[in-house]
């Protein structure tokens, strides 16, 4: 995302707590910092791609980045996090005089790689339409929900919804074709040309059928995040039934030690469930 900006003409100064990602920065022609506080040293927009709320905290706060921008800055949180937190976050950054957007994005390593993310954005309608330029580099379809910080990471807990029921789906039906004792890709190619097909399932179900596939999202990352639709649904008192089902399933995978493993790999969730000898009809 930072070398997308980088080639538009914009100037970029860079923290990441890992030593790979600042090499390939600087190498991109960016300028990295050893600390979030002195990459945001005279920055008038800070992008948080972070893991956690905690981690933006961290950034913000602790390390000072807030403290070390411009007056008025722009803070930009582009993770997945709780629509109730974000909330908090952004009264904590408008207190201090800066402003807030909450811009969670949809689209994974691919989406970033491609400058083709789908970004969620929701924050004062001004400040929103100052930064549009920055956001019609990353991504390719960019929304606005709203004046009120958290609409969009409520939006953005919608979509992990799906994408995480319609992954454990996937898994679930293609272990029940593994355990059958069916050629698993020929089935694969039979229901993702058919009316059961999803975009998980054409995107992750090749993957389901590897034994170590290369990591895009790991499992994990859907644990923390069907948390947070959970959290998402418990505020707005509404059921998500088969949200917690596959956020179950998630669990499952990261407890057998399969946390950062590619998130395709729920499925060995389900294959832990069936392991053994099966029966033989006779």
């Amino acid at each position: 995302m930072a070398s997308h900006l980088l080639k538009s003409g914009f100037r970029v100064k860079g923290f990441d707590i890992s030593e790979n990602a600042l090499r390939s920065f600087a190498d991109s022609g960016g300028t990295a910092y050893p600390d979030a506080t002195e990459a945001a040293s005279q920055t008038d927009v800070l992008m948080l791609m972070v893991v956690n709320i905690d981690q933006a905290h961290q950034a913000l706060f602790e390390r000072g980045a807030l403290a070390n921008s411009t007056r008025a800055s722009v803070v930009v949180l582009m993770s997945t996090c709780p629509p109730g937190e974000v909330e908090q976050l952004a009264e904590a950054v408008t207190a201090r005089g800066h402003r807030f957007l909450d811009a969670p994005v949809s689209g994974g390593v691919a989406g970033a790689r491609d400058a083709s993310l789908s970004i969620m954005v929701a924050g004062d309608r001004q400040t929103y339409e100052m930064s549009r330029d920055l956001f019609d580099v990353l991504g390719s379809k960019i929304y606005y929900l709203g004046e009120r910080p958290g609409q969009a990471s409520v939006a953005k807990a919608v979509n992990q919804l799906l994408c995480g029921v319609h992954l454990a789906a996937a898994a679930e039906a293609l272990s029940l074709a593994e355990r059958a004792g069916l050629d698993t890709s020929t089935v694969l190619e039979i229901v993702s040309g058919s009316a059961a097909a999803s975009w998980m399932l054409n995107d992750r179900g090749q993957r389901m059928l590897l034994e170590d596939p290369e990591v895009t999202s790991a499992v994990d990352i859907f644990v923390k995040d069907l948390g947070i639709v959970l959290a998402a649904g418990s505020s707005a008192r509404a059921a998500l039934p088969l949200a917690s089902v596959a956020h179950q399933f998630f669990l499952a995978a990261s407890g057998q030690g399969s946390g950062s493993a590619d998130d395709s790999q729920v499925i060995r969730a389900y294959r832990g469930m069936t392991a053994g000898q099966k029966e033989v009809k006779k």
